[in-house]
């Protein structure tokens, strides 16, 4: 356990980092040249292209250093990272090295006049911490690196989004709201995380929503280029998001585009219970032919009343320049909203009874829970992803 004083400083140290002209950054590329200096062996580690590397990096050194005094988040998430790295052939020797790597990496930064040594022995017991979860973990987990899969079906749902199913050599053990990272024969060393959108089972079948995103070095070739066969590596799983059900609190679920994923593989594992707490989805996107899966989601409503749908989109109408077939919305489902879905929800109010899971891109998450804060939505009851 980190004491505040140590806290503070490391925060203040990073802030300064995300407050500075490319700051951000900087840090990750002097961390890896520092990195790669000290241990040359280590870039066989790491893809050709480092920039989506680097942004990575970052985020996750942003969620740990918010977390440093929630020990029951930060912990699991720094032993679930590490875990994740076996994927690459690292264990907790890497770990432990990258530790004096980052600390001259910060040191450069900043500079002699503000590195005192407190502020070094405040990084120091801070990066004791994180390195010694991941590699702890890493070293521990029983688990393998990594399954394959073979490809059995590709679908091309719309333009820029495709569902893809495939069949494991054998079954991973994650529970539905969780997510893993994929790397596919197109882009190797280019892992990239995905939810699954079904609950996991005995026979290995998994199945993933896929969008496109504009400039993006692995989506665009699991969506354009993915053909029945092709095989896929899959990690172990990562993430904490679940309905917990020793609570009496209903549920709010609230979905962006393929953020959908997670919460109906929750829903359909629900779906096997006899008894449920109430759970009320908003389906979202920017236009109506992002509410891909309405039907799945109405049609489950159907048989399960706990469950309500609602659907929502910012646009009226679609692009267009949309080639897709248009999507109805089946006849009997609620009347489709519009407008921001941060916006949207909380004209409902502030949800302050319920569990809260919120799916979406970094963006859509963010407003989404800017929105919640101003109607007074503590913030206890909100999950989701780290950004």
């Amino acid at each position: 356990m980190l004491d505040a004083r140590t806290i503070s400083l490391v925060r203040a140290g990073f802030k300064s980092v995300l407050a500075a002209e490319n700051g951000p950054e900087k840090l990750a590329r002097s961390f890896y040249a520092q990195l790669f200096v000290e241990h040359p062996e280590f870039r066989f580690f790491f893809p050709a292209s480092m920039d989506q590397q680097r942004d990575h990096f970052v985020r996750a050194l942003a969620y740990v250093f918010d977390n440093l005094d929630k020990d029951e988040r930060v912990v699991p998430f720094l032993e679930q990272l590490g875990r994740d790295h076996r994927k690459h052939g690292i264990d907790g020797s890497h770990f432990r090295a990258g530790g004096s790597a980052l600390i001259a990496a910060f040191r450069n930064f900043v500079g002699n006049e503000v590195w005192t040594d407190e502020v070094e022995s405040a990084w120091n017991d801070t990066l004791d911490l994180v390195c010694g979860s991941m590699a702890d973990a890493a070293d521990s987990d029983e688990l393998p690196p990594y399954w394959g899969g073979t490809v059995v079906e590709h679908q091309r749902v719309l333009d820029d989004l495709a569902i893809v199913r495939l069949q494991l050599d054998a079954s991973i053990p994650y529970f539905p709201g969780q997510y893993v990272s994929v790397q596919i024969p197109q882009r190797p060393k280019l892992w990239r995380y995905l939810s699954p959108a079904i609950p996991s089972n005995p026979q290995g079948e998994i199945e993933f929503h896929v969008r496109r995103v504009s400039g993006g070095w692995v989506s665009p070739a699991m969506v354009g280029e993915t053909v029945v066969g092709d095989r896929w590596a899959v990690s172990p799983p990562l993430g904490g998001l679940a309905v917990d059900r020793a609570i009496p609190e209903d549920v709010l679920m609230i979905a962006g585009g393929t953020g959908l994923a997670p919460l109906r593989a929750q829903i359909m594992d629900m779906a096997h219970r006899s008894r449920n707490p109430r759970v009320h989805l908003f389906m979202s996107g920017v236009y109506p032919r992002d509410l891909y899966d309405a039907v799945t989601l109405w049609q489950l409503s159907l048989s399960n009343p706990w469950l309500t749908v609602v659907p929502v989109t910012e646009q009226y109408e679609n692009p267009w320049w949309h080639s897709s077939p248009a999507i109805e919305l089946p006849s009997g489902m609620h009347h489709r909203l519009q407008g921001q879905i941060g916006r949207v929800v909380t004209q409902f109010g502030s949800w302050a009874d319920r569990q809260i899971q919120i799916c979406g891109s970094p963006s859509m998450v963010r407003t989404t829970l800017y929105a919640l804060r101003r109607v007074g939505t503590p913030m206890e009851h909100v999950q989701h992803d780290p950004l």
